[in-house]
């Protein structure tokens, strides 16, 4: 942790769905790492992509939330809202020449075994739709996360910062969203794990400090091969069932929990686990939820 700032984290679904069981161990890992420091924790909501987004999706998050007892500091963060931040910091990057633009398909890119940087950046500007990318690659990223250990992560591939759609990228909101919000620590899962070398790069291009990243295991699917998550179709949380999905999401996390415990309110369960939380008693394994 970084001793000269106060720790700031924070809490970052995506209203594609209700909150289900993996989301819920997301929540509550970073809630009370956070907590258990003497630190805020902060709720975004990344809005970003419609096409994906399920009505009413984002107040049944924030509406979950509130039922287990997980009250974030502030007021939500709407990534829908930051649109001007976003394309304020592109027309800086552009100026730096920084950015061009990247007319490959997926499809493309896929039958290339990769996505040519050099061969992009060289070629001519055409009509048609582009996605926007930033001229980064090469070279190593290293880090020490809290869970999964020294990280070595090789840029092999320019970050799409806007998408072909016209859609700003995932990459660039969470990092300008990051840096505004003054984020010291991230906690989240560890399917993101492998994303964090390119947005720790974003950050030193900034000039901005990257926080401190926990990744978090991996609650799996029937069959143990996939994550827990919306796209195969989770089933949402029972927010009447609040203090037994807080005590099954603690038990996931690495806790001994007392059966009594699962008769409390969900504020007491959540100061009984803030007193203990330990990083270094987190279960690290992915696994399905028995």
């Amino acid at each position: 942790m970084k001793s000269t700032s106060p720790y700031i984290g924070r809490f970052a679904p995506s209203p594609t769905g209700p909150l289900h069981f993996g989301s819920l161990v997301c929540a509550l890992g970073s809630y009370l790492d956070a907590r258990s420091h003497g630190g805020h924790w902060l709720l975004r909501m990344e809005d970003l992509d419609p096409p994906r987004e399920e009505p009413g999706a984002a107040t049944r998050i924030l509406n979950a939330l509130e039922a287990h007892g997980l009250h974030w500091h502030g007021a939500v963060e709407w990534q829908s809202q930051r649109h001007a931040l976003y394309e304020g910091t592109l027309e800086e990057l552009r100026e730096q020449g920084l950015l061009y633009p990247c007319y490959c398909s997926r499809n493309q890119i896929r039958q290339n075994g990769g996505h040519d940087n050099l061969g992009c950046r060289a070629r001519p500007a055409t009509t048609g739709a582009y996605a926007l990318r930033l001229q980064c690659a090469g070279g190593e990223e290293r880090f020490e996360d809290i869970w999964c250990g020294k990280q070595r992560q090789s840029l092999r591939e320019d970050t799409i910062l806007k998408r072909r759609d016209g859609l700003y990228a995932y990459q660039l909101a969470v990092v300008l969203d990051d840096i505004a919000q003054g984020i010291t620590q991230v906690v989240r899962g560890a399917d993101l794990l492998d994303t964090t070398g390119a947005q720790i790069r974003l950050f030193r291009i900034l000039g901005a400090e990257p926080p401190t990243f926990g990744h978090l295991p991996l609650v799996m699917g029937p069959g143990g091969q996939q994550k827990l998550s919306k796209q195969n179709h989770a089933p949402a949380i029972d927010d009447k069932k609040a203090a037994g999905n807080l005590c099954a999401a603690l038990r996931f996390l690495g806790f001994h929990v007392p059966n009594s415990l699962e008769q409390e309110a969900p504020e007491h369960i959540l100061r009984w686990a803030t007193a203990r939380w330990q990083r270094h008693q987190v279960d690290k394994r992915d696994r399905q939820l028995h």
